[in-house]
């Protein structure tokens, strides 16, 4: 149990100081298009990627992917190096933040269009009948897509093994969600006959346990699970796009996951928390550096061949 938690604790800090490091590096002027972090919602990647057989299950994020992509396979290197637009990167630097894809983990910025590609892998690996499952990450703002709705629908129609993971953090880009949503998303899906469940984000076990029950339902009957976790988004949209009055920032802050993650292993090893914080500035370190001396891709070679 308590390898588990300090494992949890370096892909958490791994998501987070990376995620700074790319904003940083944008502030910079050292990145190719924009980046959208998921500061705050980490819990939520480490816990839903943690339930999963990530041997054949099929992973679909969106534009704010960094960490589902890191807990999935902590390319620290790839990433980085991706998103400066470098021929290093996972997708040779011409995917960036928003499109990056490695085995079965996908990433795209179309708003809730990686729902309905989630439904069809779904459809495909239903048909291949190896057990395999599709998940998909959505924000609550994807719930104004038409495309999201016809997803549901055909999940359910056709019985398939998916799992829709909403990442519910109160806000689409600037817009409250109480402004341009009505009634409870969490029974959005339940219309069309889908089982859904929701929980708090704010700790990564306690997604992990209702992402295991959620993903072992999906296999065992074949059939969709809409499953809400409520979350909170600590940095802007983007950048700088951040409306939100500064009282409310300060509250949100203060349930930092991170800095409760901390506070438990400073009690439990303080030295252990700190020396794996020091590894991880490390490897950042040098995967800046690595990235800053790569080529970019070469367009008349693009395979590098």
């Amino acid at each position: 149990m308590q390898h588990m938690i300090w494992t949890d604790y370096k892909i958490f800090y791994t998501i987070r100081r990376t995620e700074e490091t790319l904003l940083n590096l944008f502030s910079q002027g050292r990145l190719f298009g924009t980046v959208h972090t998921c500061i705050g919602q980490e819990p939520v990647a480490l816990g839903v990627i943690g339930a999963l057989d990530l041997d054949k299950d099929v992973v679909w994020s969106n534009h704010r992917g960094h960490g589902h992509y890191l807990a999935y396979c902590d390319d620290v290197e790839g990433l980085i190096a991706e998103v400066m637009g470098r021929a290093t990167g996972v997708c040779g630097g011409i995917g960036g933040s928003q499109h990056l894809h490695r085995d079965n983990f996908y990433t795209n910025g179309v708003l809730g269009g990686t729902v309905a590609c989630a439904v069809g892998s779904a459809l495909a690996e239903k048909v291949r009948g190896e057990g395999a499952i599709s998940v998909v990450f959505l924000g609550d703002g994807a719930l104004g897509e038409g495309i999201v709705y016809e997803s549901f629908n055909l999940a359910a129609v056709w019985s398939l093994p998916v799992l829709f993971v909403l990442e519910h953090n109160g806000i689409a880009q600037t817009t409250p969600t109480e402004q341009v949503h009505a009634g409870d998303l969490t029974a959005r899906a339940g219309a069309f006959g889908i089982e859904c469940g929701a929980i708090r984000g704010d700790d990564v076990e306690t997604v992990r346990r209702a992402a295991v029950e959620a993903v072992e339902r999906v296999r065992r009957t074949g059939t969709p699970f809409f499953l809400a976790v409520h979350t909170a988004r600590l940095m802007p949209h983007s950048k700088g796009d951040d409306t939100r009055p500064p009282e409310e920032l300060e509250a949100l802050r203060s349930g930092d996951p991170l800095r409760t993650f901390q506070v438990q292993l400073i009690e439990l090893d303080e030295d252990r928390k700190s020396k794996i914080e020091e590894q991880v500035e490390v490897r950042l370190q040098a995967a800046v550096a690595a990235a800053s001396g790569a080529p970019y891709l070469d367009p008349d070679n693009p395979q590098g061949a």
